[in-house]
């Protein structure tokens, strides 16, 4: 079944999660979305790459909220034998000293322009295991730190195990965040000096082969995001005792001098093997050279999948007036020879979507003729997506003088308690502004949902705390719709904004309510839209033309892979 991917060697590309399809739960938010924009690309482009993630037959969650907002986790269970195709090929790994069987499933993203690419979807759900070890791969990101560090030795080791099983020849491997960071150790096992050619205490290993073969990038400024495990648990795990290397993976001091000398940190141990280590964007880049001083860190901005996140409309009209596109995204740089109505009459129909759907979740009736405000992320503190709440009267005000709407989504962590609240803070701030300022909360976000959403609104929030937005993507997603973005200038917004061309920055509330009551509105709701349509163009040739994952991975292509 693999036989077709294995002609040419193949760049392994390693994520714990990859948004893949709706109804495959085998994500939970941006970075899962970002590596399926990944894969899209690179079928539509043909490039080599292979997929490597966890099958997660469990999910993430689906997300109830009741009356007052409050969160609660339902299991989102799938059968992979509905989408994708059992493997013959098996691996074991060890841990805790006992053999854990590793099968795989392939799923085939097919690219609309002929490509392919394929994912291997790695599974501990087998007969050969004991029932505890059957759900290692079962929850994506469940679990205490035992059953993580046990989910990224699948991920890590058993992924390399289970591509060589297949045959495939890989000519480098890029680990999507320091989840997959463990492919290293094995990549170090495969590598090792002669024990004749070494002298008393120096390394057996080659660290310099394993590092031209790793690439790295890392997605998060937030330190929370940075996988961290105590040796003690480690040594449990790998088998292995101080001073001496285990069969099956590394000695733990060598690992330490490669991971930290306090804890096991993933990024650490993914940037000390690889060669080339990349930010998601300019600012993301700068900061993280800061956390981890010693390292190169390069920049290759994110991007969305041009042809995924563009509706049904504007597909349309871009097939017509930048035929190509979906190959080169910069053709829609020619955005400004479209006739401004058929940029209305497109977004009118988006619009008309979504609107439809916010009826059918939350019964709430929202205006075609007022403008939609968007809002949705994963609900987490530094977010902030209560910023736009920080002044109700102020909002009442300027809803008072040309209306508005907001619309707005997000899954908290179940372990973020934090974030679970505030969604309850949103749920009571949008009941003291009914029946003046209609908002509406769509549960269970997912990738069906966000296309709706990016696509129907009519100006697109972003409201983190600086600097920790490392990219961001729904603004790029929106700009493919042309919808322009108000945000503050964090991730891949300091790149994108060209104020009152692509959209509007801001800093804090107050800024926010300045541009919205006095520039934002006002230019909307005027009697003549060439203005407003004039940013709409303005966010479809300047970001979407850029801000994409085909030009992400061209630049992946020729700076990382063909290094």
């Amino acid at each position: 079944m693999v036989d077709e991917f294995l002609h040419e060697p193949r760049v392994a590309y390693f994520s714990m999660e990859i948004a893949l399809r709706s109804d495959m739960p085998t994500y939970a938010g941006g970075l899962g979305v970002l590596a399926g924009d990944t894969l899209r690309s690179a079928a539509d482009l043909s490039l080599p790459l292979v997929a490597v993630t966890l099958v997660s037959r469990a999910g993430y969650f689906r997300q109830h909220l009741d009356a007052e907002g409050r969160q609660t986790e339902n299991p989102a269970p799938w059968d992979p034998a509905i989408c994708a195709r059992a493997l013959d090929a098996k691996v074991a790994i060890r841990i805790e000293e006992r053999a854990v069987w590793v099968g795989a499933w392939l799923y085939v993203v097919e690219s609309h322009l002929g490509g392919r690419a394929p994912v291997i979807l790695l599974d501990t759900d087998l007969p050969e295991n004991a029932s505890a070890d059957r759900q290692i791969t079962h929850y994506l990101y469940g679990g205490d730190d035992r059953y993580r560090l046990m989910q990224e030795m699948v991920l890590g080791i058993g992924g390399v195990r289970v591509l060589q099983a297949l045959g495939f020849e890989i000519s480098a491997y890029h680990m999507n965040e320091g989840h997959a960071a463990l492919l290293g150790v094995e990549l170090l096992r495969r590598y090792t000096y002669p024990s004749s050619e070494l002298q008393s205490g120096e390394s057996p290993y080659d660290v310099p082969r394993v590092r031209q073969l790793c690439r790295f990038t890392t997605h998060t400024p937030v330190e929370a995001g940075h996988d961290r495990f105590s040796y003690e648990l480690a040594q449990r795990l790998f088998g292995g005792t101080q001073g001496h290397a285990d069969a099956t993976l590394i000695d733990i001091g060598e690992l330490q001098k490669l991971a930290g000398r306090e804890c096991l940190n993933m990024t650490r141990l993914a940037l000390s093997l690889s060669d080339f280590v990349n930010g998601v964007a300019k600012r993301h880049a700068e900061v993280s050279a800061r956390m981890y001083p010693g390292y190169q860190v390069r920049a290759i901005t994110n991007g969305v999948h041009p042809y995924t996140w563009t509706a049904p409309s504007f597909r349309r009209l871009f097939d017509r007036y930048a035929a190509g596109w979906c190959h080169e995204p910069e053709l829609l740089s020619r955005t400004d020879s479209i006739r401004d109505a058929e940029i209305l009459d497109a977004h009118t129909q988006a619009k008309a979507a979504l609107i439809q759907r916010v009826r059918e979740l939350t019964g709430i009736e929202l205006s075609p003729s007022a403008a939609i405000l968007g809002l949705a992320r994963r609900m987490t503190a530094y977010k902030r997506p209560e910023l736009l709440f920080a002044d109700l009267e102020r909002l009442r005000t300027l809803a008072l003088e040309r209306p508005f709407q907001i619309v707005l989504a997000g899954k908290a962590h179940p372990r973020d308690d934090e974030g679970k609240q505030l969604i309850v803070r949103l749920y009571r701030e949008a009941r003291a502004l009914k029946g003046q300022i209609p908002v509406a909360y769509l549960p269970d976000y997912d990738l069906s949902l966000a296309q709706l959403l990016v696509a129907g609104c009519d100006l697109w929030l972003n409201t983190p705390l600086p600097p920790f937005e490392a990219s961001g993507t729904s603004g790029m997603k929106a700009a493919f719709n042309g919808v322009p973005s108000l945000s503050v200038l964090d991730g891949w917004w300091v790149e994108g904004c060209i104020e009152g061309v692509t959209g509007w920055s801001i800093e804090d509330a107050s800024t926010l309510y300045e541009k919205l009551g006095g520039t934002i509105l006002p230019l909307f709701h005027a009697a003549d839209r060439s203005g407003w349509v004039r940013t709409m163009k303005g966010s479809i040739s300047k970001n979407a033309a850029f801000f994409n994952s085909h030009r992400m991975m061209r630049r992946y292509a020729t700076e990382a892979y063909l290094r």
